[in-house]
């Protein structure tokens, strides 16, 4: 029986299902219906699907209006969490110092030969036990590094592709640890832009080099293309810790390589999308803040000043009144708000160093570890203080502040919650005693639960889930724009996961197989075509057929 027919249709269905596969890989967000929300259509996603689609036509490409595109739409990504050598064994703990260690127990002095040969086998046996499974171990890790580095840059540059981004951020945590050394956080930094995000650049520099520190007053346009590729890098607490250790040099080696830790802009609105006779332009507040250094008790206290000073520049200086409704303020930092247990998967938890580092890292009783900001920071220095928002109705807005939207990370699950001062009328229903609320009378409730057709003052926090293959490969699609009809800035956002890092592994091992298996298959077959020919031209010669025919 000839196993050859058998092989070839083994081979087919390799082949097929490996295009199948890749082809789904390299087009997910298509599969999925992936785009950022319709300003006219935000409660169907065909609409925006459809735009999407139709822009990627060679028709739309000869002829699109940019005017039509939402003038926001922000690509938000989370926790990344580059790894690197601290999950790798030290050159201490590496194969060649393991060999020499046991070399040197093998040859030290031994008293007879029998007490010789036991050192070999017990040192030999731990060799083939404990040193090259750990060898094979290492191997195995680096290998799962590198593809977790093109992993996430096959999220970030298939979704950039196909949505077409304005801008784009990454919600903090963008190495794995605070405590790697500075040449260890370099070369996470140099993978970070040249494999993860390459062709991107840090949007920091481009604003420094004015040399003004008040770049909220810049003249920035939202349909200044250059911000497609200009990465909002927010700093997490795998970056430079928290505020018990955070230190000067870290504060300084992650603004060197990823960018500067608190920054806002002012966006102005484009001058092709204002209708005609426009008395306004809209602008957005985009406030990028170092939420790690806002709770005590901290390292350093002049960094915690500088923290501080930062955000009263925002409350004060930067933001515009309560009462413009012109204006929308879009705050990007790593820690999510205050909320009680139970709204999230992160309960609130705070947790302190109990001994002084020899190495002066940190102090006893510094802040190391904390789910959210505290209750007061979350309150006062967010929600009153950069939102304007209380209870008082006699307040500028009648307490209502500012029009926006707060995007955190940190939390790898995910979440999204509802902060909001609620009428004595919703306690009742909720059956909510007003001794339990927060700080200033607020209530953090989760999205879904808000009820849409109350007017109240509140704002939205949308805690992204990790683009981390363990959590999906996830993303966020943020459109923002101005409804003149109504005088408001509206939003909307949808979530696109890739799937987790398995499926990315999976395809392309069988990629590998298929083209593999395609090559020794073609291989086989020349090689039998090129026996096949070779008696036939021997027996075409002369002198063949004349030894063939004596022999006759």
């Amino acid at each position: 029986m000839s196993f050859r027919p058998i092989l070839r249709s083994c081979l087919v269905l390799l082949v097929i299902l490996s295009f199948v596969s890749t082809f789904y890989l390299y087009l997910y967000p298509v599969f999925q219906g992936c785009a950022f929300p319709d300003p006219s259509h935000t409660a169907s996603g065909f609409h925006a699907f459809k735009d999407t689609l139709r822009s990627h036509s060679w028709l739309a490409k000869a002829h699109h209006d940019v005017n039509a595109l939402p003038p926001v739409r922000l690509l938000v990504l989370a926790d990344p969490q580059l790894e690197g050598d601290s999950s790798l064994p030290t050159k201490e703990d590496g194969f060649p110092a393991r060999l020499n260690r046991r070399w040197k127990t093998v040859t030290e002095h031994a008293d007879t030969s029998i007490e010789w040969l036991l050192k070999v086998r017990t040192e030999l046996r731990a060799c083939l036990l404990d040193d090259l499974p750990s060898v094979f171990q290492a191997i195995r890790k680096r290998i799962d590094l590198f593809g977790n580095d093109y992993y996430l840059a096959h999220i970030y540059r298939t979704l950039d592709w196909w949505t077409n981004p304005s801008h784009v951020t990454v919600l903090g945590d963008l190495i794995g640890s605070q405590w790697v050394t500075d040449e260890e956080f370099d070369w996470r930094g140099w993978r970070y832009w040249n494999r993860v995000f390459q062709g991107t650049s840090t949007a920091t520099k481009s604003l420094a080099r004015d040399g003004d520190q008040d770049t909220a007053n810049k003249d920035e346009k939202l349909d200044d293309k250059s911000w497609r590729h200009r990465l909002i890098n927010i700093v997490g607490n795998h970056d430079i810790g928290y505020a018990g250790d955070i230190s000067s040099g870290r504060i300084a080696r992650f603004e060197e390589v990823f960018g500067a830790p608190n920054w806002d802009v002012r966006f102005g609105y484009p001058r092709d999308a204002l209708p005609p006779n426009s008395s306004f332009t809209p602008t957005l507040h985009l406030v990028v803040l170092n939420s790690l250094n806002l709770d005590t008790p901290a390292l350093s206290s002049d960094l915690q000043k500088a923290d501080y000073e930062f955000l009263n520049h925002v409350i004060g200086s930067a933001s515009h009144a309560v009462e413009d409704r012109s204006s929308f303020t879009l705050l990007l930092t790593h820690l999510p708000l205050y909320k009680p247990a139970g709204t999230c998967t992160d309960p609130p938890h705070f947790e302190f160093y109990g001994f002084d580092d020899p190495e002066h890292r940190f102090k006893s009783g510094g802040l190391q570890e904390q789910n959210h900001l505290s209750d007061h920071v979350s309150t006062h220095g967010i929600l009153q203080g950069i939102y304007g928002m209380n209870s008082d109705e006699n307040a500028p807005a009648q307490g209502r502040g500012r029009n926006g939207l707060i995007l955190t990370g940190h939390d790898h699950e995910g979440c999204d919650t509802w902060h909001h001062i609620p009428s004595s009328s919703e306690l009742d229903r909720r059956q909510i005693q007003p001794s339990s609320l927060g700080k200033g009378g607020w209530l953090n409730i989760p999205w879904r639960r808000r009820e849409s057709n109350v007017t109240e003052t509140g704002i939205r926090e949308i805690t992204l889930r990790s683009m981390m293959g363990e959590y999906g490969g996830n993303a966020g699609l943020l459109t923002v724009w101005f409804d003149f009809s109504i005088g408001e800035w509206e939003y909307a956002i949808a979530m696109c996961p890739l799937g987790t890092q398995h499926i990315w592994w999976g395809i392309h091992v069988l990629d590998i197989i298929t083209v593999f298996g395609v090559s020794v298959w073609a291989l086989y077959n020349v090689h039998c075509a090129v026996s096949r020919s070779i008696p036939r031209s021997h027996a075409d010669k002369p002198s063949v057929r004349l030894a063939i025919e004596k022999a006759k």
